[in-house]
């Protein structure tokens, strides 16, 4: 019905990532205009609320303490249940709203790639609240990883865009970077080393030509973001061969980037599986779908004690239906 997004990008460009402070104190001064502007943009007035649902964790425990702040005293003036959603149940769950862009949506069970700035995570869904970790990062996110290589170069923030959009000049072949920890079994991740690997590429360029051309920065966008999806697709097909699934959903910021989409697409053609994601607008963090999250749970007669306390750090797997 509504769905608006303020985006906090050039507040914290200058600094190359996200400054905590600064982001909760947007937060209270943008999220209440936002909230009444979008009442108004849908038409519904205060009486016409059946629930409200907001972000309980895991994220920057600043700005998550505003949203529930604000969600629950909402929900107490209203009277009206109040329900506390996972940030990556929002992402995996975004994947089933209408206008994604496919013919049907995905249904459980699946097995599901998180990838955003905070986390890369490899699930299987075989219901609502039902998810098992199979694989995570070790220590980067991708997404996270992304916003420092841009930053090694020179590039803007944030990384995965900047680093997709240098990477189309990009000279095939020039670079290889490794792709971490595929030569061994699991499903983890790592990225800290394909980090240090890049910077250490851009410091031998810098030894020998005294500069960064952008030839040079194409040419290690294009190898670091080629190592990055191919690692990313490696696990996902590992991941769908051990569950013996069909479907594999991909959610999150990085899950945007075209290159990844092309090459799970052609891995889970072989597999004859299918890939599915949300539409772009529903790719990034967005307030819808954390509604959506909130209504599939209101549907099930869920609600939370206004009492209960945000969890900045919150293991999915541990969610229930």
């Amino acid at each position: 019905m509504a769905n608006l997004l303020y985006s906090q990008v050039a507040l914290h460009a200058d600094y190359g990532g996200v400054v905590p402070e600064l982001a909760s104190r947007d937060h209270v001064r943008k999220t209440l205009p936002m909230i009444k502007e979008a009442m108004e943009e849908s038409g519904t007035a205060s009486d016409q609320v059946a629930a409200i649902a907001y972000t309980r964790g895991p994220g920057l425990v600043g700005a998550l303490m505003v949203g529930a702040a604000i969600a629950k005293s909402l929900a107490m003036a209203w009277n009206v249940p109040a329900l506390g959603i996972h940030h990556m149940e929002g992402h995996l769950l975004a994947a089933l709203m209408d206008g994604t862009g496919h013919s049907s949506s995905p249904e459980f069970p699946f097995t599901a790639l998180l990838v955003s700035g905070g986390h890369t995570q490899l699930m299987s869904a075989s219901g609502l609240g039902h998810y098992r970790l199979l694989g995570e990062s070790m220590d980067d996110a991708a997404g996270e990883a992304f916003d420092k290589a841009a930053k090694m170069l020179d590039l803007g923030y944030p990384g995965g865009p900047e680093i997709a959009r240098a990477a189309l000049q990009g000279q095939e072949g020039r670079f290889k970077f490794p792709r971490p920890m595929t030569d061994r079994p699991g499903l983890d991740f790592s990225f800290s080393g394909l980090k240090t690997y890049t910077m250490n590429c851009i410091a031998e360029l810098k030894r020998k030509e005294n500069t960064l051309t952008d030839q040079d920065r194409s040419d290690v966008a294009l190898a670091f973001e080629t190592a990055v999806v191919e690692t990313l697709t490696i696990k996902c097909r590992r991941a769908l061969e051990e569950t013996g699934l069909n479907q594999l959903v991909i959610a999150g910021g990085v899950s945007a980037n075209v290159r990844l989409r092309q090459s799970l697409e052609e891995m889970a053609k072989k597999l004859n599986a299918s890939v599915i994601y949300p539409d772009l607008k529903f790719c990034t963090d967005n307030g819808a779908m954390i509604a959506y999250a909130g209504y599939l749970r209101y549907k099930l007669d869920q609600k939370d004690d206004l009492s209960i306390q945000v969890k900045p750090r919150w293991p999915m797997d541990s969610l229930s239906a």
